[in-house]
């Protein structure tokens, strides 16, 4: 409960809950109520067995598909009302859908161009329906499921196809059936087939994708995608000429971006291509990566990143009716969802989860980031000293591991409950049904999230200390060392 006595969903309210024009879904009951349907083949999440609750736009799946149906979920003030009162055997994936309205109204308000959201860091339908009832209504795809997710569940929404590669097939089918009119690219050849797979359309918009040198990223991007400084002139040339409508540059400064100036460093070098060109750009998009808190991870003011992109826009070379976009993904969603798992076993500082790195941990175990976590148990009960611990997940692969450190109470094991903050973002999504385990469940919670850049909790999350050796200790990005994603 806030200082005026309401809760935090109250406080917040009138986002997820928001009914989108459209049709009504297949099956609605009296009341607003929405049958439980889970296609056969997407057996991966389940909700909660509880009476049905009215909940609109509510969706169960956190990523594991995007072929879903509406679902009904439970709603609990506190993660642990939940563990008390359902003792849950499957993990379950907590959404918070007022923290998810807080960050799209915060880029609505304060990001001086068009949004669009990077669906890839949370391919949700709840997502995609808070997002559109908050005014973000533009959105990067990158698949034709991604495309046809938007379509039903944002109608009328406008889509964006930012991959640089794509199957002829996948252009095609974004063109004529889906009416998507804006491409990026990298290479001539792409161009070419985009032009080939439009009937050499000229109402395209031609998004020429740049690689830039920046730093302070935790994972850099600039090694897949990207034309370079040498093969970018003629490129943006060609696109130009090739359609009637937008031409843009692009780029990525890479995910979890420490560095607001990486963008305007990253948008001089944009500018500088345009001039060799001797093109202007009628859209200027700087990407995402804009960050999220972890522990050790304490960004600036998200503020910050949008002074030093409005810096780097009044210095480039363009004209005054040039676009200006953005890409976020983890800002938008890394608040908005949390994961509770259960210690099946305790060997010595090693739990044994009921989660992990092919479940919603990806990160945890592949990038060995120490995500914020705590014991779902009653603070009366919680009097024993803290100690680092490390996670193993639940499938027969030695590499299902999660070095952390996890620093939880000494005393905890078999049967304990722990929740998993901040895995709005690439948790959940990037899970598979390796070994035969993926099954998740689902629920609604009214508070606060463990860390936010919005102001919803505390604004950094401390890195924890650890005896272990071989663990990597996230601090602010400094080189261009980095892991790729």
């Amino acid at each position: 409960m806030d200082a005026s006595g309401e809760s935090f969903v109250t406080a917040f309210s009138g986002g997820l809950h928001a009914p989108l024009q459209g049709r009504e879904p297949k099956g609605r009951k009296a009341g607003g109520q929405f049958p439980l349907y889970i296609p056969p083949l997407f057996p991966y999440f389940t909700p909660l067995r509880r009476t049905p609750l009215s909940i609109r736009a509510a969706n169960a799946g956190l990523g594991l598909t995007i072929k879903r149906g509406l679902r009904e979920l439970h709603t609990y003030h506190k993660p642990l009302d939940l563990v008390r009162e359902r003792s849950p055997e499957r993990p379950v994936a907590l959404v918070r859908p007022d923290a998810l309205a807080v960050a799209a109204r915060w880029f609505r308000d304060n990001f001086r161009g068009d949004v669009f959201y990077a669906v890839k860091a949370n391919p949700s339908p709840w997502v995609v329906r808070g997002l559109a009832a908050e005014g973000i209504r533009s959105f990067d795809v990158a698949s034709i499921p991604e495309i046809e997710l938007v379509a039903e569940h944002a109608p009328g929404s406008r889509m964006a196809f930012m991959h640089p590669v794509k199957s002829r097939k996948a252009i095609s089918a974004a063109y004529f059936d889906h009416g998507v009119r804006t491409f990026a690219l990298d290479t001539h050849e792409e161009l070419a087939k985009i032009m080939d797979s439009t009937a050499n359309a000229k109402d395209l918009n031609l998004i020429v994708r740049l690689g830039v040198e920046a730093e302070g990223a935790a994972y850099s991007l600039s090694g897949k995608f990207g034309a370079t400084a040498h093969e970018a002139p003629a490129l943006l040339l060609a696109a130009r000429q090739a359609t009637q409508d937008l031409m843009g540059v692009s780029f990525h400064v890479g995910s979890q971006c420490m560095r607001p100036t990486a963008y305007q460093a990253a948008m001089a070098q944009a500018s500088r291509a345009l001039v060799r060109a001797g093109v202007f750009a009628d859209v200027v998009d700087v990407g995402g990566g804009f960050p999220s808190i972890y522990p050790g991870m304490a960004p600036p003011e998200m503020a910050d990143y949008l002074a030093a992109i409005d810096r780097g826009f009044s210095e480039m070379m363009v004209h005054e009716t040039t676009e200006l976009w953005c890409e976020p993904g983890r800002a938008l969603v890394a608040e908005a969802s949390s994961l509770v798992v259960k210690v099946e076993l305790r060997k010595g500082d090693s739990l044994y989860l009921n989660d992990g790195s092919y479940g919603g941990l990806f990160d945890a175990a592949h990038a060995k980031w120490p995500f914020p976590v705590k014991l779902l148990r009653a603070e009366a009960d919680a009097q024993a000293p803290m100690k680092p611990f490390k996670f193993y997940g639940p499938t027969c692969d030695s590499i299902d591991v999660m070095p952390g450190p996890f620093m939880l109470p000494d005393d905890i094991g078999e049967g304990d409950f722990i929740e998993i903050g901040m895995l709005g973002a690439y948790g959940v999504a990037m899970a598979t049904r390796f070994n035969g385990f993926g099954d998740m469940d689902g629920a609604i919670v009214e508070d606060a999230p463990m860390g936010s850049m919005f102001g919803l909790a505390r604004r950094s999350i401390p890195a924890p200390k650890s005896d272990f050796g071989n663990v990597v200790k996230l601090s602010r990005a400094k080189g261009k060392k980095r892991r790729r994603r």
